[in-house]
């Protein structure tokens, strides 16, 4: 998910991600991204594992719009919200996103987490017990310019850093270490994408 989200807000990207899953009950961020207008081809469907999977061609998309994500949608993709709030950041209008009241129990508060976060770099952002709305600010259009709390919650410190990718200033977050615990190659793998991310 992440590199998938980097791609689409980061101008010239133009990424292939190799067998992902596309199963009915953990696609539903890429249903969303594709509903917003994302450039995203899924080619090579095939099975592996007994599984449906695809490889998926990501480009820059400018042209993303904010939608009304259904809240039936969120048990498919209830970790991806934290990078969805982001890639929401950079579409046009807003993006509402309901029945993600389980956020709040995860590793951290996950709404209030990107909520604090996105408005410390300048998205304007909506939010009740059960309900995330992001007004989007365009391409390029985030100010950025935050040090983001990450909660020691893997999600959000990579969600943030993602948000850096695309800011108009860098984006830094209070913890990386927490990343370890879910995809220790992040940090690599992005940079070996072109993604500049520095330690402090």
């Amino acid at each position: 998910a992440f590199p998938v989200c980097a791609a689409l807000i980061v101008e010239g990207s133009d990424i292939l991600v190799p067998g992902v899953s596309q199963n009915l009950t953990r696609n539903g961020l890429y249903l969303t991204l594709v509903e917003m207008g994302a450039e995203i081809e899924f080619q090579n469907p095939r099975e592996e594992g007994g599984e449906p999977v695809a490889d998926l061609r990501v480009r820059f998309s400018g042209s993303m719009k904010g939608i009304e994500v259904p809240p039936e949608r969120a048990p498919s993709m209830i970790d991806e919200y934290p990078i969805l709030s982001v890639v929401a950041s950079f579409a046009a209008g807003k993006t509402v996103m309901r029945g993600v009241k389980e956020l709040r129990v995860k590793e951290s508060d996950r709404i209030d987490a990107m909520a604090r976060g996105l408005e410390a770099c300048g998205v304007k952002i909506e939010e009740d017990e059960d309900t995330l709305i992001v007004h989007g600010m365009g391409p390029g259009g985030v100010p950025g310019g935050a040090t983001c709390a990450t909660h020691i919650d893997h999600r959000i410190a990579m969600s943030f850093l993602v948000c850096g990718l695309a800011s108009k200033a860098p984006v830094a977050v209070d913890d990386g270490s927490p990343i370890q615990t879910s995809f220790p190659v992040f940090e690599g793998l992005m940079r070996g994408l072109g993604a500049e991310i520095e330690r402090g």
